[in-house]
């Protein structure tokens, strides 16, 4: 009786320590680029740069809301122009600077201030479409697979709390303005998954959530949307042909 119930505990040491090597591996965020564009830091950059404007996002994922598309957009115009690699005309608020350029014209305002004719074109338009949103892809009782099994018996009590795992992906599109032709395209997408109280406080600094994110602030989530965003900011900067940063 005695050897059984060593036998029985040597098992269950083993099937726990199986499953937190699982849950070792799975709690690292990852990220993936259907052209494999890599995932090491972009580095420094001080050339010349390319002129692009972001369009709206088209938002497809059946969990994300037209706020969240407009969030993510605010966070890739940010990133993009935080990379030094470009300049981004913004279309978004097109109507108020052209207010002012009419008020400016008009005679009403102070002379020498706002000039008409000085509005720049971009040479790249990306457009991008939200294609899945899973703020909890899976979760329950933390453990194999997360579910039932072993997970949900004696390991699921031993390793205790719960899981959540998030993704999302972007489809996008880098397009030349002159002759509307799709220069490249591709999928860019994020996951992470965290035990709950796991969370990496500080995995990508302070860089702020867009308008209609910020519920999702320090959940795998988070971490999901900003990987989506960096790999976003590459795969553009590395597709777009050099003959068009030159400004």
């Amino acid at each position: 009786m005695r050897k059984f119930f060593n036998y029985a505990l040597t098992g269950l040491f083993l099937v726990w320590a199986g499953g937190c090597a699982t849950l070792d591996q799975i709690t690292q965020p990852t990220a993936q680029v259907d052209n494999n564009a890599g995932s090491l830091p972009m580095p420094p950059y001080s050339g010349p740069k390319a002129r692009i404007a972001v369009a709206a996002f088209d938002v497809k994922a059946a969990k994300a809301s037209g706020e969240v598309g407009s969030g993510l957009r605010e966070m890739l115009v940010t990133a993009l122009v935080n990379s030094n690699r470009f300049r981004v005309v913004e279309r978004q608020v097109l109507d108020s600077v052209m207010q002012e350029q009419e008020l400016a014209a008009s005679g009403a305002a102070q002379p020498g201030g706002v000039q008409r004719g000085q509005i720049k074109t971009a040479d790249i338009i990306v457009t991008a479409a939200v294609t899945e949103f899973e703020p909890q892809a899976s979760g329950g009782a933390a453990g194999i697979g997360g579910g039932g099994g072993v997970g949900s018996g004696v390991l699921g009590a031993l390793l205790g709390g719960s899981m959540n795992k998030a993704h999302m992906a972007l489809d996008l599109r880098v397009i030349d303005t002159s002759t509307s032709e799709v220069l490249a395209a591709t999928r860019v997408q994020g996951q992470a998954s965290d035990v709950s109280g796991g969370l990496m406080a500080g995995f990508f600094g302070g860089w702020a959530l867009g308008g209609g994110l910020t519920m999702y602030a320090n959940t795998p989530m988070e971490k999901a949307i900003r990987i989506c965003i960096i790999e976003a900011v590459r795969y553009v900067s590395q597709t777009i042909p050099a003959d068009y940063y030159k400004y």
